[in-house]
């Protein structure tokens, strides 16, 4: 599934995300839960962000690909975190996670500072939506 890229030029051009993304008719949308980085038993897998980052995108991949998709599947992405200033401090690290997992790949994107996720030890949660082709 590819999708059409909308960046409007009166937004400025947007540096790691996309503004819209437009799948195309037929395709089927896949909801992704919010995943936390978390292993399969469910605990958290380290107490560092970007580490955190990293397995919680890795997660959301995960459900896309036995699904019947990939990275470049994904048309949307919001991420919770519990410190904007911890995802501030490691954007060189988190970058480089990102890159790793979904390649050149930018769907629009949202990033919220949130009080609590619902794991205690979850300082990042990722939600998506995915578009894959028709079956």
């Amino acid at each position: 599934m590819t999708f059409r890229i909308i960046n409007p030029e009166e937004l400025g051009e947007p540096k790691g995300w996309n503004n819209g993304m437009l799948a195309e008719a037929g395709g089927r949308m896949l909801f992704v839960a919010g995943q936390a980085g978390t292993d399969a038993t469910g605990r958290v897998v380290s107490g560092d962000f970007t580490k955190q980052m990293a397995k919680a995108l890795e997660n959301v991949i995960t459900v896309v690909r036995e699904a019947g998709g990939g990275p470049e599947a994904v048309g949307r992405m919001t991420f919770y975190v519990t410190n904007i200033q911890t995802y501030r401090a490691n954007l060189k690290p988190i970058g480089s996670a990102y890159r790793r997992i979904m390649g050149r790949h930018f769907p629009a994107m949202a990033l919220v500072e949130v009080s609590a996720l619902v794991d205690p030890e979850a300082q990042v949660e990722i939600e998506a939506t995915a578009v894959l082709p028709p079956a």
